[in-house]
């Protein structure tokens, strides 16, 4: 597993492990599983999925919703089929709650219900999300006291599934998980030393996506699809703030702004989670040797 926040060269250092050892890649990223989002999310590109096969990208439509119990299932049948052609699985993805589902196991929640969820929103039209995490307050206190009151995503899922079952979101998730990960596992974890070099290059890689046609792939989507600001792939850091700006709420300026600080944010979101991960081979990204330096240690793990 190569695990490491937004920007910091996952792709291409998997690239090197991949022909080095056999690899086919698994990507862990709840963003590039969407088609026709292909600027904004950073995939790899033709030639290098030409080079190396590349599996759980382009998996569904940007109107669909897919889950991390659907990613495990996904994930495990790559995993076999990959090692049934003699090839090493070689995980690679930012999106640190896949990764949990897939290591940690999954609690017995139910699956989306889109009944329960038009009602849902319906209420949220008359009520706002804020009224609504009153309601969440009520039947689910502990996790409503985790929930931001304008987190429509997460206030919705919680209260459907208090819906559907009648018992908290809380209660369902203190139960024992199942765990089945039949393979042994690497981990490396990819970490900035020097912050402010992250910075820059999450602010310069947001410039070359502007440059590459963000804008004009968003809008061909919203032409394309029946797409909300709400639905999971328009929440993706980048096209959330692209949307914004297509609906006229700020200047082209503020679009920059805002997107580079949220790509912080969330890089900052994923040191936290990884830091709390236990068993890590971390790795400074900016080293120059960082290919060798990590070939050698997965050698001498294998």
């Amino acid at each position: 597993m190569l695990m490491g926040p937004t920007a910091t060269g996952k792709s291409a250092l998997s690239l090197a492990l991949a022909e080095r050892f056999g690899c086919e890649v698994v990507s862990v990223d709840s963003a590039q599983i969407y088609r026709h989002m292909d600027i904004g999310t950073a995939k790899p590109s033709a030639a290098d999925r030409g080079r190396v096969p590349h599996h759980l990208i382009d998996i569904v439509e940007p109107h669909e919703r897919y889950s991390a119990a659907r990613f495990r299932d996904d994930a495990l049948t790559a995993m076999r089929e990959i090692s049934e052609r003699g090839r090493v699985p070689l995980l690679v993805g930012g999106t640190m709650l896949y990764y949990r589902a897939l290591t940690e196991g999954l609690n017995d929640l139910p699956e989306a219900d889109p009944a329960v969820r038009l009602v849902i929103d319906t209420m949220a039209e008359e009520k706002g999300w804020p009224g609504l995490h009153v309601e969440l307050a009520r039947v689910d206190p502990r996790a409503a006291a985790r929930i931001q009151p304008n987190d429509a995503q997460r206030i919705q899922r919680a209260l459907e599934i208090f819906y559907l079952t009648g018992k908290s979101m809380s209660a369902l998730l203190s139960r024992p998980k199942y765990v089945y990960l039949p393979y042994r596992i690497c981990s490396l974890a990819l970490a900035a030393g020097d912050r402010d070099w992250l910075h820059q290059r999450i602010a310069e890689r947001f410039e070359i996506m502007l440059e590459l046609g963000l804008i004009s792939e968003l809008r061909k989507l919203r032409r394309e699809y029946a797409l909300e600001p709400t639905m999971p792939s328009m929440r993706c850091v980048g096209y959330r703030q692209v949307w914004a700006y297509l609906d006229g709420e700020y200047a082209l300026a503020t679009l920059r702004d805002k997107a580079i600080a949220a790509t912080r944010q969330l890089a900052k979101r994923q040191m936290t989670w990884l830091r709390a991960t236990p068993g890590l081979a971390w790795f400074d990204c900016n080293r120059e040797d960082l290919p060798e330096q990590v070939c050698a240690m997965v050698q001498a793990h294998l």
